[in-house]
């Protein structure tokens, strides 16, 4: 059984819509999360008796996805979205590993429920931390990385953001900095 679906769909006006569901083992449920992109989403749980029926209901979430236009999006059509914090040692210091750790959980739990990008590694680089993010809306993902920090209080006077497609990882264009900048690299 595949542990979820997330799928995407864009609306008649453009915007982009979101389903994802999943079994989860520890409650028995079966989980459906949507909504539009960018936007705090509904959930529905259902109890199931056990994996072979989620598996059912997976699979009936998905024929409905596909039946209603809702498709995955490849990552080469997604964007890499970066928050890098930077640190006052190059290798980090354990209040930095506490960091990376705070500002991981809240990303991808932020992120996850807009529908925005899952986060797929961090890592310690030159005096930054660097959380990248695989994300199917830039603009959107930004704006929400930059409310999470806020919301989570982490360092928002550290945090640079920085975006680059999936297909070139190596072009990196500045999308917001709490000082003044004009590029950046990690």
């Amino acid at each position: 059984m595949s542990d979820n679906i997330r799928v995407y769909k864009r609306d008649d006006e453009g915007a982009l819509h979101f389903r994802e569901a999943w079994y989860d083992e520890e409650y028995g449920q079966f989980v459906m999360n949507f909504g539009a992109v960018g936007h705090q989403s509904k959930t529905q749980e259902t109890d199931v008796p056990d994996a072979a029926a989620a598996e059912g209901l997976m699979d009936a979430f998905a024929a409905q996805c596909a039946e209603d236009g809702y498709a995955v999006i490849p990552e080469e059509e997604q964007s890499w979205v970066v928050a890098q914090f930077a640190l006052k040692t190059r290798e980090g210091t354990e209040r930095d590993r506490r960091l990376q750790a705070k500002a991981t959980d809240a990303l991808v739990s932020h992120l996850a429920w807009r529908g925005l990008g899952t986060v797929e590694r961090s890592e310690f680089t030159d005096s930054k931390l660097n959380i990248f993010c695989l994300c199917p809306d830039v603009n959107k993902a930004v704006a929400a990385i930059k409310v999470c920090a806020r919301g989570e209080d982490l360092d928002f006077t550290k945090l640079s953001i920085g975006a680059a497609p999936f297909s070139d990882p190596e072009n990196f264009k500045l999308k917001h900095s709490a000082k003044p900048a004009n590029s950046f690299s990690l």
